[in-house]
């Protein structure tokens, strides 16, 4: 069991739709127990009050929250990709109804912020050569969803 684990507020009654719609775009996850509403809770009997589940083995709670607070893209999600078929297959299906940003970075339908990015980009960012890592950097900057091989060929020179 993980210690900690985020807390996803959702600010109407769609956690349950919201985590069904993680569970269908990650390849390794499953929900694992749903909390109802008692005569006690805030909401209607019965009705979902929250949600944990697991993506790629890490553990996450939704809830139920209300309107009071909203998500910012201050705290993302970070999917490291080993692939641009892997970037391709998030990207898409996450964006599906939401809002693409920049370098990597998109907003899916639910209001969560994810970063799509390839694993390797942040040891390419980091290189000890700075002109290799500015060349990278530049390279992202003029992305909206990343593109491993260009990226590559901006790390290398090419």
């Amino acid at each position: 069991m993980h210690k900690i684990s985020p807390c996803l507020w959702f600010e109407s009654a769609n956690a349950e739709e919201a985590v069904n719609f993680y569970v269908d775009t990650f390849r390794n996850a499953r929900i694992t127990e749903i909390m109802r509403h008692t005569e006690s809770s805030p909401g209607p009997v019965g009705s979902v009050l929250a949600v944990l589940f697991e993506l790629e083995g890490e553990a996450f709670l939704a809830l139920n929250g209300g309107s009071e607070f909203k998500f910012t893209p201050a705290i993302s999600m970070f999917i490291k990709c080993d692939t641009q078929e892997e970037i391709d297959h998030y990207w898409d299906k996450l964006l599906d109804g939401g809002q693409s940003l920049a370098c990597g970075w998109l907003t899916d339908r639910f209001g969560v912020t994810w970063q799509i990015a390839p694993r390797r980009l942040l040891k390419m960012l980091q290189d000890p050569d700075p002109v290799k890592a500015d060349r990278t950097m530049k390279a992202m900057r003029e992305m909206i969803k990343l593109d491993l091989p260009t990226l590559e060929r901006a790390y290398n020179g090419e």
